[in-house]
C-alpha cells in the first residue's frame, strides 16, 4: 500500500534545526519547502491499488531522491548514502537527522513500477506542468531542435566474444538448448569463460576459429528450429536471445576468399554493418558519430529547447543509428508532441508560426515538408549542396520550369524528369563548353531530384538572406549551453537498454528544467507557481 508522510516534523527535523544552513534558491531548499505540493500523494496513488501489505516510503520522497539522484548523476547506492550522511539531501526529502535511508533496491522497485504505469514519465510531466503554470515559455515563438550521443554503459565486443556470449545465452534461456550446444558444436567448449586459445596474431587460424564459431551458430538454430517449430512455446525473452544469435552469426562475417558459404569457411567482413550489434550485454547500443573523427558507442538523446529560457520542452532517447531514429525522425515528432506548444490548425499556426531551429540533420526534404504542413518556420541550417567537380556546378545552378518536369542546364540544354526523380543529360554533355565545370562522368551530367526537392531548393535561397542567417546565430548558443546542462557529468547513460534509459533522461531533463526554473525565480505565489 501507498506510505504517506507524517505532517508532525519530528525533533531533530534537519529543516527545523539546520536549515538556515540550506542555500536558498537552490535545489535542496526548494525541496524541503515544496516537495510535497510538487508531488503530491495522488501523484502515485495508480502503482498502489491494493490497501494492503506494508506502507511504501512516501512518494514525495522518493520522487525527491529519484530528482536529486538524476541531478548529480549517482547510482541508487551512492544516493541513499548521501540521504543517510548529507543534511541537505535529509532536508530536501523531510528526514531528520537521525533517521536512515531506505534500501537501495526500493529505487529499483520505484522505477520498474513506474515503467509499468500508464504516465512512466509522470515526474517529467509534473515540471513540464509547472513551466506551463509559471508562463516561463507562454508567448514564446522559437523552438530549437538537437541531439547529443550519450555513451553506453557496456563494453564493445568484437565478433568472437559476441558469437561465444550469444551461444551462451541461448543454452542458458532455452530449454533443451544447453543439450543442443553440447552435442552439435565442435568450435569452442561454452562451459568455460574467456576466448579460445589459438594464435591470435595467425590470420588462418583466426578465421578457422570464426569459421568453426559461425557453424555452431547455424547448428544451433538448427537445432532449435526442429525442437520448437514455428517457434511454439517459446517466451519473447526465449525469442530474444535467439534471435540475437542468428543476428550475431551473421552481421559481422562473409564467405571465405573463395568460398560461397556452403563450404562452412568463414571470414571477418571487411566492413561494418549497418545498425551493427556491438555488445550482447546491451543489444540496443551501437555506433555513433556526430562528426568523422568523434566515434562512440551509445544511445542518441533528442531534445526540443526554448532557446531564450534554456528549458527543455521535450526529449526521447534512441538508439543511435537507423532512419526510425534520425535527429530529423525524432525531432519532428518530439516537435508534435511538445506540451507547451497549442494544438491548433495549420492555417491559425500560420498566424503566429513557431520558428524551428536546428542543424544541418534536419534539414532534410521529409522534415522540411513536416514543419512546413503545421505552419511552423524552419530556420534550419541547410544541406551542403557538393559540386560534381570541385568548384563546379551544383544542383541550384541548374533551373527547374514552372511546371516541374524539366530541368535546364546552365548550358540551356533542357531535359525531362523522369517518374524516379533522374534528369540524364547524356549526349548532350559532348562538346559542351561547361563540361569541365559540369561533370566527368563519360555518359554526361545525372541529377536525381527528391520528392521535395523544390522546397530544398526554396529553403536554401531562404537561408542565405541576413534575417535567416542573425536568427540562427543569435538563439543557437543557449540550445548548446542547455546540452552542456544536460550532460556535464552524464555523458555516460546508467542502464541498458532504450526504455530503461529513456526513463533516466527524462527525470534528468525534470531536474535540469527544475533547476533552470529556479534560477530564473520559481516561487510559489497564492496557489500558483511563478517566476520572477
Amino acid at each position: 500500500m501507498q506510505g504517506h508522510s507524517d505532517d508532525q516534523r519530528e525533533l531533530l527535523d534537519v529543516e527545523s534545526v539546520a536549515g538556515h544552513l540550506i542555500k536558498p534558491g537552490s535545489m535542496f531548499g526548494f525541496l524541503a519547502a515544496h516537495r510535497a505540493r510538487l508531488f503530491p500523494p495522488d501523484l502515485f496513488e495508480d502503482l498502489f491499488p491494493s490497501q494492503r501489505g506494508r506502507p511504501s516510503v512516501p512518494g514525495e520522497v522518493v520522487a525527491a531522491v529519484l530528482v536529486l539522484k538524476s541531478l548529480h548523476h549517482l547510482s541508487d547506492r551512492e544516493a541513499i548514502e548521501a540521504l543517510t550522511f548529507d543534511l541537505r539531501w535529509k532536508a530536501a526529502c523531510g528526514l531528520a537527522v537521525t533517521d536512515a535511508g531506505f534500501d537501495p533496491s526500493t529505487l529499483t522497485y520505484w522505477r520498474r513500477r513506474l515503467a509499468a504505469s500508464s504516465r512512466p514519465n509522470r515526474l517529467f510531466e509534473v515540471v513540464a506542468a509547472v513551466i506551463a503554470e509559471t508562463g516561463a515559455v507562454a508567448g514564446k515563438t522559437r523552438r530549437a531542435l538537437d541531439s547529443t550521443i550519450l555513451d553506453d554503459a557496456v563494453a564493445r565486443q568484437d565478433t568472437v566474444t559476441q558469437l561465444i556470449a550469444a551461444v551462451r545465452r541461448v543454452a542458458r534461456d532455452v530449454p533443451g538448448a544447453a543439450e543442443i550446444v553440447e552435442s552439435q558444436t565442435s568450435g569452442h567448449d561454452y562451459s568455460r569463460p574467456g576466448k579460445p586459445e589459438i594464435a591470435w596474431d595467425d590470420p588462418q587460424a583466426r578465421d578457422e576459429l570464426v569459421s568453426a564459431l559461425v557453424g555452431d551458430a547455424l547448428a544451433v538454430l538448427a537445432g532449435l528450429a526442429e525442437l520448437y517449430p514455428d517457434s511454439e512455446g517459446v517466451t519473447d525473452k526465449q525469442s530474444e536471445a535467439v534471435a540475437l544469435l542468428a543476428l550475431i552469426a551473421g552481421q559481422d562475417v562473409e564467405p571465405a576468399e573463395g568460398s560461397d558459404g556452403t563450404d562452412g569457411r568463414w571470414r571477418i567482413a571487411r566492413r561494418v554493418a549497418p545498425d551493427r550489434v556491438i555488445s550482447t550485454v546491451d543489444p540496443e547500443s551501437r555506433h555513433a558519430h556526430k562528426t568523422r573523427e568523434r566515434r562512440q558507442d551509445g544511445f542518441k538523446a533528442h531534445v526540443v529547447v526554448e532557446p531564450d529560457t534554456g528549458l527543455i520542452t521535450n526529449t526521447a532517447l534512441s538508439k543511435a543509428t537507423g532512419p526510425a531514429n534520425s535527429d530529423a525522425a525524432v525531432g519532428i515528432a518530439l516537435l508534435q508532441g511538445d506540451p507547451t506548444l497549442p494544438e491548433q490548425p495549420a492555417e491559425q499556426a500560420a498566424e503566429q508560426p513557431i520558428e524551428v531551429l536546428g542543424d544541418s540533420a534536419y534539414g532534410t526534404g521529409d522534415a522540411l515538408a513536416a514543419l512546413t504542413k503545421a505552419g511552423h518556420t524552419p530556420v534550419v541550417k541547410p544541406w551542403p549542396l557538393r559540386a560534381a567537380v570541385e568548384g563546379g556546378f551544383t544542383l541550384d545552378d541548374f533551373t527547374v520550369n514552372d511546371t516541374g518536369d524539366a530541368v535546364t542546364c546552365p548550358n540551356g540544354v533542357t531535359r525531362p524528369i523522369n517518374d524516379k526523380g533522374a534528369v540524364s543529360y547524356g549526349t548532350a554533355c559532348r562538346g559542351c563548353p561547361l563540361r569541365e565545370r559540369c561533370t566527368t562522368a563519360r555518359r554526361g551530367r545525372k541529377l536525381v531530384l527528391g520528392p521535395h526537392h523544390a522546397l530544398q531548393r526554396a529553403h536554401r535561397a531562404r537561408a542565405a538572406t541576413a534575417t535567416h542567417l542573425e536568427t540562427y546565430r543569435r538563439h543557437r548558443p543557449m540550445v548548446e549551453r542547455s546540452l552542456a546542462w544536460l550532460t556535464r557529468g552524464a555523458r555516460r547513460v546508467p542502464y541498458r537498454g532504450v526504455v530503461k534509459n529513456n526513463a533516466w533522461l527524462h527525470i534528468r531533463v525534470a531536474a535540469i528544467n527544475l533547476r533552470r526554473l529556479l534560477v530564473l525565480g520559481l516561487h510559489h505565489h497564492h496557489g500558483t507557481w511563478a517566476v520572477t
